[in-house]
C-alpha cells in the first residue's frame, strides 16, 4: 500500500478548456458550459468519485499573441467565449454535499474590497466549500480592456498580489470578531458594533479604510489555491497557498518542484504538511490498454494545430505563428509565464514548433497518461511515491467522458489498492482537506491580522518612524 492519491477536476466555464479542437468530438459536451444542469451533473459525478473538488480556471482577456490576432482563438473557441466562474459555486453546492469548489480570480483586475464580499458570499452559500485560486493574470488584452495601459511586469504583479491578500486577510480575519453577530431579539441587537472594526489599510497599491461588508463565513478565509511556477510565484505559493497546482511534465521536474515548495513553506514558518500539491495531468483510461490507445488516437484526430499554438503563444508571450513548424524553440524573454519558456528552451529536449503544438493539443502542459485502470494506477502511484506530490489536477480531453472514465474505472482500482479515499471527511472544505479546523492555522500569515486593532497600531508606529527618519535625513 502506498501513499493516498487525491484528485481535483480541472475545468473552466468555457468550451474546450485545455484541449483545443476537441469540442468537435461528437461526445464532447463542453459547449453546454452555459447550462447549469451540465455543471450540476458533472459535480455529482465528481462527488461520486470522492474528488477533493472541481477547480474552475479563468482568464480575463483573450489570446491574441498568435499571429498578432485573436482570430484563431475565436475560431477555435480557445477559452473564448468564457463565462464568470464564481457564479457556478452556488448551483454546484446545491447539487452536492461535499465537493470542494475552487474558483479562479485575478488580483490584477478587481478591487479587493468588492471581491472580498463576493468571496464571503460564495463561502456562505456553499456552507464553507469554496476555495480561491489566486492568479496575477498574464494577458495584455485583459489589462487593456480594464483601462490599464498594459500588463505590469511579472515580479511587480506578485508585489500587488501580496498586498491584495493582506487586505483580504484584514477583512476576512480581523474586521469582524468571533461572536460579533448576536442575533438577540430580546435586546434588539443583531450585531455588536464594538466587535466590528475598520481595517484602516493604506498601502502602496490599495487604500481600504473601512469594515468588511459580510459577516464571517464558515471558513472566514476560503481555502487558498495558487499555481506559482516561476521564482516569485513559488515564493508566493509557499507563503500563502494551502493547495498548489503545478504542470510538471516529468517526474524529475515535479520532484524538484515539490521539494522546493515544501522547503520554502517551512522557511516561511508554515507546516509543509499543510500544503497540498497537485500536478496537472490528463488521463485517457479505458477497460484495456488497447482500447485506451485507440481512444487516444481518436482524440488526437480532433486536435487543432492553430488552437494549440494560440494557447502556447498566450501562455508564453511568444508568437509561435512567426515560425515554421520545423523551427526549433529558443529562449525568449517574456512577460507571460516565465517558467514555461524556461522549460521549453531547456537542455532536456530540442523542441520544434510542430512538436510543441502536438504535445499541447490534449491536456495543455501536463503529462498525458494512456492505459487501462490498472496501468494508470501503477503510473500514478509511481509518481506520488517518487515525487512526493499529493495528487493530480485532472484535465479533460472530452467532457464529461474523461471524468466519467476516471470515476467509473480508475477510482475503484485505486480504492481496491487502498490508496484512494472511500468517503469524505465531515465539515468545510478546509476540514475535509486537512482534518483540522475550518479556519486557517496559526502558522499561516493570515493569523497575524486577526487582532486588527493591534495591526493598526503597529502600522501607525511604522509610519511615524518612517516619517521621522525622512525628516532627519
Amino acid at each position: 500500500m502506498g501513499r493516498h492519491i487525491r484528485f481535483n477536476a480541472f475545468d473552466m466555464n468555457c468550451v474546450g478548456h485545455q484541449s483545443p479542437g476537441l469540442w468537435k468530438h461528437p461526445r464532447d459536451k463542453s459547449w453546454k458550459y452555459k447550462d447549469l444542469d451540465y455543471w450540476q451533473d458533472l459535480a455529482r459525478t465528481l462527488e461520486r468519485g470522492i474528488f477533493d473538488g472541481i477547480f474552475i480556471a479563468d482568464v480575463i482577456g483573450y489570446y491574441d499573441v498568435y499571429k498578432g490576432s485573436n482570430y484563431h482563438a475565436i475560431e477555435q473557441a480557445a477559452q473564448i467565449p468564457v463565462n464568470d466562474p464564481l457564479q457556478l459555486a452556488a448551483p454546484i453546492a446545491l447539487a452536492t454535499e461535499h465537493l470542494g469548489i475552487g474558483i479562479t480570480a485575478s488580483t490584477s483586475f478587481e478591487h479587493p474590497y468588492t471581491f472580498a464580499r463576493r468571496l464571503s458570499t460564495a463561502d456562505h452559500h456553499t456552507k464553507g466549500r469554496v476555495g480561491w485560486n489566486i492568479v496575477t493574470s498574464y494577458l495584455e488584452s485583459g489589462a487593456k480592456n480594464v483601462g490599464q495601459t498594459g500588463l505590469k511586469s511579472h515580479d511587480n504583479r506578485y508585489e500587488v498580489a501580496a498586498e491584495y491578500v493582506e487586505v483580504l486577510y484584514k477583512l476576512f480575519e480581523g474586521s469582524w470578531e468571533e461572536g460579533a453577530v448576536l442575533r438577540d431579539p430580546v435586546r434588539g441587537i443583531f450585531t455588536d458594533p464594538g466587535k466590528v472594526h475598520e481595517i484602516g489599510h493604506k498601502g502602496k497599491f490599495f487604500e481600504v479604510p473601512g469594515y468588511h461588508l459580510s459577516e464571517p463565513s464558515p471558513q472566514r478565509t476560503p481555502v487558498l489555491y495558487q499555481a506559482g511556477a516561476s521564482g516569485p510565484g513559488k515564493a508566493f505559493a509557499a507563503a500563502h497557498a494551502e493547495c498548489v497546482f503545478v504542470g510538471a511534465p516529468t517526474k524529475s521536474l515535479l520532484k524538484a518542484y515539490v521539494s522546493e515548495i515544501r522547503q520554502k513553506a517551512a522557511a516561511a514558518g508554515r507546516d509543509p504538511k499543510n500544503v497540498l500539491i497537485y500536478n496537472l495531468t490528463t488521463l485517457i483510461v479505458d477497460e484495456t490498454d488497447e482500447k485506451a490507445r485507440k481512444r487516444f488516437a481518436e482524440y488526437q484526430s480532433y486536435t487543432s494545430y492553430d488552437g494549440s499554438l494560440v494557447f502556447m503563444s498566450g501562455w508564453t508571450g511568444i508568437d509561435f505563428g512567426q515560425y515554421a513548424p520545423t523551427d526549433a524553440l529558443k529562449k525568449v524573454e517574456t512577460n507571460a509565464i516565465v517558467s514555461m519558456v524556461e522549460h521549453f528552451a531547456g537542455k532536456d529536449k530540442a523542441w520544434t514548433v510542430e512538436e510543441l503544438a502536438k504535445w499541447g493539443g490534449i491536456g495543455g502542459v501536463g503529462p498525458v497518461f494512456v492505459g487501462s485502470a490498472g496501468a494508470i494506477a501503477d503510473i500514478l502511484q509511481e509518481w506520488v511515491d517518487e515525487t512526493g506530490v499529493d495528487g493530480f489536477n485532472l484535465a479533460y480531453a472530452v467532457t464529461p467522458e474523461s471524468f466519467e472514465a476516471a470515476v467509473d474505472l480508475l477510482v475503484p482500482e485505486l480504492q481496491k489498492r487502498g490508496v484512494y479515499p472511500t468517503a469524505y471527511k465531515p465539515g468545510t472544505l478546509r476540514e475535509k482537506l486537512f482534518g483540522q479546523g475550518p479556519y486557517l492555522p496559526a502558522t499561516h500569515p493570515a493569523d497575524g491580522y486577526r487582532d486588527i486593532e493591534a495591526v493598526k497600531r503597529r502600522e501607525a508606529d511604522r509610519s511615524s518612524a518612517s516619517r521621522l527618519k525622512s525628516v532627519n535625513v
